[in-house]
């Protein structure tokens, strides 16, 4: 199965109507008729530290109803608000309209927007992984994949039995990365069935078992040789190990979106 580039979670399609003002009793209806309405009533007072008024109750309605946001992001959007000490429903809303149109619809793509609107204003640092060695692993991917074009490419993933997500965040950011050199290359997530390899395939192929921390492996095949690349991890402390030298690294860095690659480059 082919794999998007980016992973997305609990998208929630709503059909646009045509909006009507509703009244107190009306809104005193959906709350009742509706539980994600409620929750969202009760998680945006919890916020406010007061009780919503009409125009804030119909305001929210108006953003989960016609502007189709689910309440995940509505929230976040009331949260980052407070976080600029602007939180008022007009605000609520433009932003709210700003995302619709940008085609936000997750919370994965609003927190990436966020981000990416802060390194407007203030150096920030942001991986998929924060593992010295794996920024290193992705150099050595790309490297390997321009130096042998017409190898095969294959990556192998594997963490415990509760990791939730496959294949992993680092496996994607891999296959991604391998893409900036492989401009036509396709990501192909597991392999069933009967059909050939093609050319611009890069197999994706995750293993969940025990309490394997992490490790991942990149192998790069022609009819001659194989390359095996291989990060595997002994402590969850080299993520820490990476945080506190992207963060010494950021020391005097103007405004701006950094990176491990920022970091291993200088």
């Amino acid at each position: 199965a082919e794999v998007s580039e980016n992973k997305t979670v609990n998208v929630r399609k709503v059909e646009k109507k045509t909006e009507t003002a509703l009244s107190p009793s009306e809104i005193a209806e959906r709350i009742e008729g509706s539980a994600e309405i409620k929750f969202l009533f009760d998680e945006a007072q919890k916020l406010f530290g007061r009780p919503l008024n009409y125009t804030e109750q119909r305001g929210l309605i108006h953003i989960t109803d016609y502007l189709g946001l689910n309440t995940d992001i509505i929230l976040m959007i009331i949260r980052y608000c407070k976080s600029q000490d602007s939180c008022t429903m007009k605000k609520i809303d433009a932003i709210a309209s700003a995302w619709e149109k940008e085609g936000i619809k997750t919370h994965t793509e609003a927190e990436k927007k966020l981000i990416y609107d802060a390194a407007e204003k203030i150096p920030v640092f942001y991986s998929a992984n924060m593992s010295l060695g794996i920024a290193l692993l992705v150099e050595l991917a790309k490297t390997t994949a321009k130096t042998f074009p017409d190898a095969d490419i294959e990556i192998i993933e594997k963490h415990h039995n509760r990791k939730l997500d496959a294949p992993s965040g680092t496996a994607l950011l891999l296959a991604n990365a391998i893409k900036e050199v492989r401009t036509k290359a396709k990501l192909i997530v597991g392999r069933a069935g009967q059909a050939k390899r093609e050319v611009d395939e890069i197999g994706i192929h995750a293993i969940r078992m025990g309490n394997i921390i992490g490790e991942h492996e990149v192998i790069v095949g022609t009819d001659t040789q194989t390359i095996t690349l291989k990060h595997e991890a002994h402590s969850r402390a080299l993520f820490a190990e990476g945080a506190i030298a992207a963060a010494e690294f950021l020391i005097g860095q103007p405004a701006g979106m950094y990176d491990m690659k920022s970091m291993i480059n200088g």
